[in-house]
């Protein structure tokens, strides 16, 4: 582009001073010249995006933290003439998100397709836009910018480490699914058909035996004798520590990548206690246990327990976006809720608090008949508060079973380690005495 203006100004400038100077055609020539080029450049440039167009696919806009996102661009010129040069600008929020590229010699009636790669680092909701469209003319006299609005987003969920095995929470009911206890509402366990009686909603109604014998049936369901689990990640602001974090080379060129390398999570106990949070509760659901979730991050959320996969999706979705700016302690969250929750449920806190108040709320959940289990993030380990490890040994003294995780430790290994360790085969006796909190 420069060489391109340093020739339209020589053009003008001689044209000029030697029509000034001289009366030879050959400087008017030169005047004349410039003009046209100009002239020309400046057309060539107002039209050189109008048959342009790019079209940005992508086989799922759904992803988790540590993934590859491909995104497939299609630049095509539906007019005659060629575009010379075009420089396509990724303009999207996704942190170093690849695809911008300078293209050359795109022919009329063509089109010039390419992958781009970004290897994902961040969670949350990314539009795939705006991509930014730059031409000009052929020497660079003059360029043209074209912003193409984004119409897609992606959602980036948290990293789910596969965990090999975990603590599996105890039944309800003594004996599991031998012992055969009528329910009031629906669960999983279908145990017969009764005769329908009035008030039976109609997703009860067996259809198959209704037909045969010509009176509508109802089912029959047995008590769930699965314990639930329930999750309670805490959000207070201020709880939470991070250290300073230096982004690896590979991520700045993650456009060079063709498969999903190994991911380090940033030294932050939030985004710890995210994934571990969205591993627990998918080692759960795999299972089929029913999950109940709760936070109070930017705003209270309570998710009921269920045991489908739509769950894991409603969790994976709500620490998407979650972010440490709560009023309100894991110890007050999970006294509040306690009330609701079955007899028997497990619960499970994911916490960094240093605060000695929250053992209190252990106390509170297993005089409760609860089944309590901390996955105790060590703050100091990440550069936040001393005293974690004081609390983990009042923990360990009272015999609740806690699961400490420090900074750089691998969480699928950590969980998985935690459950076999003979520490926790000790603590599960946790039920048979209370709980007293050390003063």
């Amino acid at each position: 582009m420069r060489a391109g203006r340093i020739l339209a100004v020589l053009l003008l400038a001689a044209g000029v001073v030697g029509s000034v100077v001289s009366e030879t055609p050959i400087y008017m020539r030169l005047l004349y010249t410039g003009l046209l080029l100009l002239l020309v450049s400046w057309i060539w440039t107002q039209s050189s995006l109008q048959n342009l167009r790019v079209v940005r696919e992508a086989r799922s806009l759904r992803a988790s933290v540590g993934d590859i996102f491909e995104e497939h661009y299609e630049v095509c010129n539906d007019g005659r003439l060629p575009c010379l040069w075009l420089e396509v600008k990724n303009d999207s929020s996704i942190p170093f998100a690849s695809g911008s590229r300078l293209l050359t010699r795109i022919g009329g009636r063509q089109r010039h397709t390419y992958i781009a790669r970004t290897w994902l680092t961040r969670r949350g909701a990314f539009e795939l836009g705006p991509t930014m469209l730059t031409s000009g003319d052929p020497i660079g006299l003059f360029s043209k910018q074209r912003a193409i609005p984004a119409v897609e987003s992606l959602v980036v969920v948290p990293m789910i480490a596969e965990l090999e095995s975990f603590v599996i929470p105890a039944g309800i009911l003594t004996g599991g699914e031998v012992i055969r206890r009528r329910a009031a509402g629906i669960t999983p366990h279908a145990s017969g058909i009764r005769e329908y009686v009035t008030g039976d909603p109609i997703k009860r109604i067996h259809w198959p035996s209704s037909a045969r014998r010509g009176r509508l049936m109802s089912k029959e369901f047995d008590q769930d004798p699965q314990a639930e689990v329930w999750i309670f990640l805490d959000a207070q602001a201020g709880v939470h520590a991070e250290k300073e974090y230096d982004i690896p080379a590979e991520i700045k060129d993650s456009w060079l990548l063709t498969r999903r390398p190994e991911f380090s999570l940033p030294p932050s106990t939030l985004e710890y206690a995210i994934s571990i949070t969205a591993s627990l509760a998918h080692f759960f659901i795999k299972r089929n246990r029913a999950v109940g979730f709760m936070t109070a991050g930017q705003v209270q959320s309570i998710l009921s327990a269920e045991r489908s996969h739509r769950q894991e999706d409603k969790i994976l979705d709500l620490l998407a976006f979650l972010d440490a700016k709560g009023r309100y302690p894991i110890g007050s969250l999970s006294m509040t809720q306690a009330r609701q929750l079955p007899q028997g449920a497990s619960v499970i806190l994911v916490t960094p608090s240093v605060d000695p108040e929250f053992l209190l709320a252990v106390d509170v959940l297993q005089r409760r008949n609860m089944r309590v289990m901390v996955i105790l993030l060590m703050a100091e380990s990440f550069g936040g508060e001393a005293g974690s490890e004081k609390i983990l040994n009042t923990l360990t003294e009272r015999g609740a079973p806690v699961c400490p995780v420090y900074c750089g430790t691998d969480i699928a290994g950590a969980l998985t380690g935690f459950g076999n360790s003979a520490g926790f085969q000790e603590a599960k006796q946790w039920q048979t005495k209370p709980f007293i909190p050390s003063t």
